[in-house]
């Protein structure tokens, strides 16, 4: 090999040797991160453990007649005895460093080391945050240096109340220095740090007291004013990150950190090892990656050049199944954009021979009404006179009358419902508010309300107003609503409900009833022409011809609307009516 050949191997196998360095380094590093993890998730259950063991105990021990007495009684010196021994009592058994009662002036007046020297009572806590806590808001926490005794402990909190209205707060010490003294014995760099991130609890001793970063001035200040870390010196002791707070994955010299957070304590936790092993490691399997990387990289340009000739022969071929496979595409394009073809002319057929029927019953309705309106008329009115000619007694012969003239008035309403389906109304849309006219149907359908035995309730929300022709409109919801009615005729706990309600887009129709409903097989079919789930019933108000809401739909669609059914079978049935709302037209718009 001649010099320059030389270069490229050995370029190769440096640059071999830094991506094994950086791999093995990530890989290193990560195993570390997940040990750390694991052994966050240990120590933070660990820790809240220890802290949920006590958390309840102010609450439960101030429940006791004992600490009602000690605050309503004056302090007087038998009431604070009995508390007394009750706080020493309980402490005991619960295994609880210190068991105090403070008085609505953070005064205390009773603890369970009221008989050792350095006793709680008589003490003022009041500037604690845990006494200002807890009688602002019931319940506080807080970790500091004992005032009284120097020991360092976590401080929790709960409001108790006298039977005559004196408060006061029952605080219980909780010492976490035994997990502390743990992760010493275990060799584990592992601190806990409070919500200004000062280290409080730590495996190492020279972490402690440390602020994770620098502080600021206020912080400090707040700090001296609680008297939280009496007697430490937390303002000149040197930072051990750069910043704060701390991302998950935190550094600091010779180390490498995991940080998790304990947001009901506001607390950080944070478990390190030394980075040095991992170095090491990695520097160790760069040198033979460095060695391996010469000999791979050689065999390499010889496997390559032995490659060249072999893609050689194969690129003619190559370039043949290529231009095979993209024809074998270009036919399958073919012939997937003809079966569309195809499907779409089927489809298209289809709706011409629908339109045609559509036509043809248009016109057929349009000869029903005309053949057909004016005998009926003339009979309707021939009855009414024979039935106002009747003479007294002649009860029978006038109920067969009214018979007679409801069922041509039956016929009358088909009619009108052929002349509606086969003639499209035309009108200019207006302003219509929706509680009017849904007021005026319930005008209309009363009389049928009334035979049944059912009273529509109705839920009008004010100032609903669309674009829509009022009288079409009527005719919808007079439609909805006798549809309603028929589907609850003769159940016992029959129901109907109009409501009218305003969304963020659109106006909102909604009639709701507790009927047969309808079957999943027959609820595509309802807005079709001449399709009715309604039974006949001879002699009245029987099934419809199944015109309505097909001609709801129609009128509707006009308005820019929509109507949706939810029902089930024998479940009732709620019909929802969108329109758009009504908004007034810019004068450039109404010209266009």
């Amino acid at each position: 090999m001649t010099g320059r050949t030389l270069i490229l191997p050995i370029l190769s196998a440096l640059i071999f040797a830094a991506l094994t360095f950086v791999t093995v380094e990530r890989l290193l590093l990560g195993q570390l991160r997940t040990e750390l993890d694991q052994s966050l998730v240990l120590t933070r259950r660990a820790v809240e453990a220890e802290i949920d063991r006590f958390r309840a105990l102010p609450a439960v021990a101030g429940e006791d007649a004992r600490i009602a007495a000690a605050l309503s009684s004056g302090h007087s010196a038998p009431a604070i005895t009995q508390a007394n021994r009750y706080l020493e009592t309980i402490a005991a058994h619960a295994g609880a460093s210190d068991l105090f009662l403070l008085d609505d002036r953070g005064t205390t007046i009773a603890a369970s080391n009221w008989q050792k020297p350095g006793s709680f009572v008589g003490q003022n806590y009041g500037f604690r945050p845990y006494f200002r806590q807890a009688m602002a808001t019931g319940r506080g926490q807080f970790y500091a240096i004992g005032i009284t005794t120097g020991v360092p402990g976590h401080f929790l909190s709960s409001r108790v109340q006298g039977p005559d209205g004196a408060a006061g707060v029952l605080v219980v010490k909780v010492d976490l220095r035994p997990l502390q003294e743990t992760w010493r014995k275990a060799g584990l760099e592992t601190a806990l740090a409070d919500s200004d991130g000062v280290v409080f609890l730590s495996g190492r001793p020279d972490w402690l007291y440390r602020p994770l970063a620098p502080l600021g001035p206020q912080v400090i200040q707040r700090i001296s004013l609680g008297r939280t870390y009496a007697g430490a010196e937390i303002e000149t002791a040197a930072p051990l990150m750069p910043e704060w707070p701390p991302l998950p994955d935190a550094t600091g010299p010779g180390w490498v950190a995991r940080v998790a957070n304990l947001p009901d304590l506001g607390w950080t936790l944070l478990s390190a090892r030394p980075n040095g092993p991992v170095l090491a490691s990695a520097i160790g399997a760069t040198l033979l990656a460095a060695l391996a990387g010469l000999v791979l990289t050689g065999g390499a340009m010889a496997w390559d050049q032995r490659r060249q000739l072999i893609a050689l022969r194969l690129s003619q071929n190559d370039r043949l199944e290529a231009m095979v496979a993209a024809r074998t595409r270009d036919l399958g394009r073919e012939i997937d954009a003809r079966r569309q073809a195809e499907t779409d002319l089927r489809e298209a057929q289809e709706s011409l021979i629908h339109a045609e029927k559509m036509a043809a019953l248009g016109r057929m309705s349009t000869a029903i009404v005309h053949e057909v309106s004016q005998p009926l008329a003339a009979m309707e009115a021939t009855l009414a006179a024979a039935e106002m000619t009747l003479p007294a007694g002649a009860d029978k012969l006038g109920q067969r009358i009214g018979t007679a003239r409801g069922l041509i008035r039956r016929m009358q309403r088909t009619i009108r419902h052929l002349k509606s389906f086969g003639r499209k109304e035309s009108g200019e849309l207006a302003m219509v508010d929706l509680g009017a006219v849904v007021t005026s149907a319930l005008e209309l359908v009363a009389p049928r309300a009334r035979a049944i035995g059912v009273l529509p309730v109705v839920d009008l929300a004010p100032g609903v107003a669309v674009r829509a022709g009022a009288v079409r409109m009527e005719q919808v919801v007079v439609n909805l609503v006798l549809n309603a009615l028929d589907a609850v005729e003769g159940r016992p706990d029959a129901k109907v409900t109009v409501q009218v309600l305003a969304e963020p887009d659109w106006a909102v129709l909604r009639v709701i009833d507790n009927g047969v409903g309808i079957s999943a097989a027959d609820l595509p079919k309802v807005s079709e022409p001449f399709f009715s789930t309604k039974a006949s019933r001879s002699g009245g108000e029987g099934g419809g011809l199944g015109l309505g809401l097909s001609i709801c739909r129609a009128i509707l669609a006009e308005f820019g609307g929509s109507l949706r059914m939810d029902t089930q079978q024998h479940r009732g049935c709620t019909v929802s009516v969108r329109l758009p709302p009504w908004q007034e037209i810019p004068m450039g718009e109404a010209a266009e």
